[in-house]
């Protein structure tokens, strides 16, 4: 269930990845929460969905050790054109997003961010590893496991059942 050989990591918590102020975040202060990591972009069909009901699972699961970790990407049809800052602010003020927001990465390729690079080697998608799309998700347990990877398709609400039971919820 851990990575491939080519990534070493086996858990989520050994990355640093960096906050939109390009400071480093040692993923490390996430152990013992539930985390749903997703690569967004504010130009999407599928953006207004996500945002709004990533703010609602959010605010449902916060108190309980629940974190959404978004990465905006570029990287589909340059969907998410501004700076981090941007993509910040686009999220807050217009989804009221209050999940953290880190600066943009890669998900596919040779450079894309080495976080990515273990969540696509802990969970591969249809056909193939690689990112599909924007809004692609990945569950993550307490202990820094990725749990399972849902498309771009899959609106948040749909996976509120997979959260309770990461969380330990009945």
């Amino acid at each position: 269930m851990g990575a491939s050989k080519s990534v070493p990591q086996k858990s989520i918590h050994e990355f640093t990845v960096k906050d939109i102020k390009g400071k480093n975040v040692d993923l490390s202060i996430y152990k013992g929460k539930v985390l749903l990591v997703v690569n967004v972009a504010s130009k999407c069909g599928f953006t207004s969905t996500n945002y709004t009901q990533l703010s609602q699972l959010y605010n449902q699961f916060k108190d309980q050790g629940f974190e959404i970790l978004a990465f905006p990407c570029n990287q589909f049809l340059k969907q998410e054109p501004g700076t981090s800052q941007e993509a910040q602010e686009f999220a807050c003020i217009r989804f009221s997003a209050e999940y953290t927001i880190f600066q943009k990465v890669r998900v596919n390729g040779s450079n894309a961010a080495p976080v990515y690079k273990f969540l696509k080697a802990s969970k591969g998608g249809f056909l193939s590893s690689s990112i599909k799309w924007n809004f692609t998700k990945f569950l993550v347990d307490k202990e820094g496991q990725v749990v399972r990877r849902y498309g771009s398709t899959t609106p948040p609400l749909s996976i509120k059942a997979d959260i309770q039971k990461a969380l330990g919820e009945n």
